[in-house]
């Protein structure tokens, strides 16, 4: 029976880890925008600006300690390693649980979205797992002695889950679990079916006796139903607030606006655009890669003049540094606003491009691979 729960808990433990590694290193941009959340709770934006390469990093681990957990290599230092990994996971799900600090953990990604409330259930299942497997370190035994074919294997793990990392860092996520992924009708994305069910609201009443200073607070339901307004003894004290009681159908695309420097809506016609037209994405223009958005900036050039494709630069910074910004790189594209959450969502790259038609997204691209111009005319333009 000993045994048994050893093997299981080391299969398990060791799988998850390396899958929950994987999810997170297919997409390390995102994780790191999911780390400088947590730095931003914690009171440590000092560490915002290597978010990526910490969010690399610990995906790295994660992968490497799954896999010499599987091996049965080190025994003593990986499962003293995975438990002080799911102590720290732990505590940092319970306090975004119990605080609603951070509504999504990132565990595994955006593939499976848990609530901090699942995290930290599954952190507290891992727990109880790596302290079978911490006390019983001793008996797990390596799939080979050999310490040449140990470090050849270690090697092996560490090279692999760092050059996958580097690779979609440096590219887009191979696996794409957004709703801007490749395929996607965007305007389909942001409606709301006829018949779905919205959000449920409540409205809390402050009540205050005027004789006994007695106060209570009381939903709108319950006080028409009581009829306590009839009562010339009970007042509302402030405004009444609106709580929701039960979430409605949320679109996958909810949160996406478009404008021009001025306000002005400009969502429908650039999503809705029926021909073929290309949009950049730069979130942060302080932080995008200069090289990256001259080289769009030329296909977009060329694209406009021999196919008279239309191009356009979304970001979420000021029209007055945008502007800067498009003075001092010349821009031939059109500059619109959005939300830096959005754009984040939109391509993983700074900038990074998308092709669009008719509000599908055709395909979209990192700047260190996005195709030259002939490449797009032959694929796409020309026919």
């Amino acid at each position: 029976m000993k045994k048994s729960l050893l093997n299981f808990s080391r299969i398990f433990v060791g799988v998850l880890f390396i899958f929950s590694g994987l999810i997170k290193a297919n997409d390390p941009l995102g994780f790191g925008y999911k780390l400088q959340e947590y730095f931003e709770v914690f009171h440590m934006d000092f560490l915002s600006g290597w978010a990526t390469g910490i969010a690399i990093l610990l995906c790295v681990f994660e992968i490497v300690l799954g896999a010499l957990l599987l091996f049965g290599f080190w025994r003593k230092q990986v499962t003293t390693g995975l438990l002080l990994v799911i102590i720290f996971f732990t505590f940092l799900t319970f306090v975004s649980a119990a605080f609603k600090v951070v509504t999504s953990c990132g565990c595994f990604g955006d593939a499976i979205p848990l609530t901090p409330w699942q995290s930290f259930s599954k952190d507290l299942v891992l727990l109880v797992l790596i302290l079978i497997l911490f006390k019983n370190r001793e008996r797990i035994m390596p799939v080979t002695e050999n310490r040449s074919v140990q470090n050849t294997l270690f090697g092996l793990v560490l090279a692999g889950s760092l050059l996958f990392s580097q690779y979609t860092y440096s590219r887009l996520p191979i696996l794409d679990f957004l709703p801007y992924k490749i395929g996607a009708n965007l305007p389909e994305l942001m409606k709301i079916p006829a018949g779905a069910k919205p959000d449920e609201y409540q409205i809390m009443y402050n009540l205050k006796h005027k004789e006994t200073g007695e106060k209570k607070v009381m939903s709108d339901k319950d006080y028409l139903k009581t009829e306590i307004w009839k009562d010339d003894n009970w007042e509302i004290v402030g405004t009444p607030e609106s709580k929701l009681i039960k979430k409605g159908y949320q679109p996958k695309i909810k949160d996406l606006l478009i404008t021009d420097a001025s306000g002005t809506d400009y969502t429908k016609e650039l999503i809705e655009n029926p021909y073929y037209n290309l949009i950049v994405v730069a979130y942060n223009l302080k932080e995008t890669n200069d090289d990256g958005m001259s080289k769009l900036n030329a296909l977009a050039l060329n694209a406009a003049e021999q196919f008279n494709i239309r191009a356009v630069l979304l970001t979420s910074n000021s029209a007055q540094d945008a502007d800067a910004y498009s003075k001092k790189m010349k821009l031939f594209m059109e500059v619109f606003y959005a939300d830096a959450v959005p754009l984040k969502s939109m391509v993983r790259a700074s900038p990074g491009v998308l092709l669009l038609k008719n509000g599908v997204v055709i395909n979209k691209w990192h700047y260190n691979n996005a195709p030259a111009i002939d490449e797009l005319a032959k694929e796409y333009f020309a026919k």
